[in-house]
């Protein structure tokens, strides 16, 4: 399968070919190919166990595929795989912090290890982003379900990467940050690139264009 969202800015772009990964005889993420260029959004659904997940941490940089290879764009320059995440923000349930360290301090130390010049204002801006920055000297054992999830997104846009990676992005979330999710998907759409793994219908309808993992295949939100 393949799908391209038209585009006049060559910001950012990812082309996979054949990308495919195997847990276990009919695990895991079977073939799949597409590309995708700045600035809109893709969502990718399908059935539980179909990928959907396995296909994000693969284009994150965190997984290795069995199969196929993907190509990952900025300026119209292929990123080395070992530089992905300098150009990538992921935001995953399985994300997590370090429980004795405040929200900020957790931030500021993703920051830092990312080599961001300006960390500690870099976390500032992410968390104000999210609607955190009042829980900035908490402790993140104290946070509720939905605030670790905006913590999640926070980390994801910490370096405002031009490309923005959201598996089950509304998770542990009310109306308000469900809204949140749609703000941060919009304004990164408008220039950057976003995916979202979902079956949420809320949320893959914040994107133009989706890819079902062993369904229909592609097709353009109605």
């Amino acid at each position: 399968m393949s799908v391209a969202l038209a585009t006049s800015s060559p910001a950012a772009s990812i082309e996979a070919v054949g990308l495919a990964h195997h847990y276990a005889p009919g695990r895991g993420l079977e073939a799949v190919s597409f590309s995708v260029t700045a600035p809109g959004a893709l969502a990718v659904t399908g059935p539980n166990g179909s990928g959907k997940s396995t296909l994000l941490r693969i284009l994150a940089g965190l997984l290795r595929p069995s199969a196929g290879a993907a190509t990952v764009s900025v300026a119209g320059a292929a990123v080395p795989a070992k530089a992905w995440r300098t150009c990538i923000g992921f935001a995953s349930p399985e994300l997590t912090f370090y429980d004795e360290l405040s929200v900020a301090e957790n931030l500021t130390f993703a920051g830092e290890a990312r080599g961001l010049p300006k960390a500690r204002e870099a976390s500032h801006d992410s968390l104000e982003r999210v609607g955190l920055a009042r829980q900035g000297g908490d402790r993140v054992a104290a946070l509720s379900s939905g605030m670790k999830q905006r913590l999640r997104l926070a980390f994801a846009l910490l370096h405002r990467p031009p490309v923005l990676l959201l598996d089950e992005p509304a998770s542990h979330l009310d109306e308000e940050g469900r809204a949140l999710v749609a703000r941060v998907v919009d304004e990164q759409r408008r220039e950057g690139l976003v995916l979202l793994a979902t079956n949420d219908e809320r949320e893959w309808k914040l994107a133009e264009q989706r890819i079902e993992l062993r369904g229909r295949g592609l097709g353009h939100i109605a």
